[in-house]
């Protein structure tokens, strides 16, 4: 069987993002097993964009900034995808970071 890559890795992580809840490059990371590699999971997020099936707008770095906005179509998809799902964005930063912050690796184990 052939081994994953670290993107799809990355992918098969970001898909289990619960509706409505964010987490970050540097969590994603981690859970990997690759604490320092969050800028690798940006990458992989970037490269993930014309894929439906991974919700790359609901990464974000670690104090809840919509970095990553730049990547999608338009000037604010990543916002209105995350506002459709009940998450405040207020000047490019989520809004009660930590209510809405989901950690895989006490999420996942």
């Amino acid at each position: 069987m052939e081994e994953q890559s670290f993107f799809e890795k990355v992918y098969v992580v970001a898909k289990r993002i619960p509706y409505g809840r964010v987490t970050s490059y540097g969590s994603i990371a981690k859970y990997l097993g690759a604490a320092k590699s969050a800028r690798m999971v940006g990458w992989a997020m970037n490269a993930c964009k014309n894929r439906t099936d991974v919700p790359a707008h609901r990464v974000v770095n670690q104090k809840g900034i919509l970095t990553g906005k730049h990547h999608f179509e338009g000037t604010n998809l990543m916002q209105q995808l995350l506002e459709n799902e009940g998450i405040v964005v207020k000047d490019n930063q989520i809004q009660d970071f930590e209510k809405v912050y989901w950690n895989p690796v006490t999420d996942l184990g």
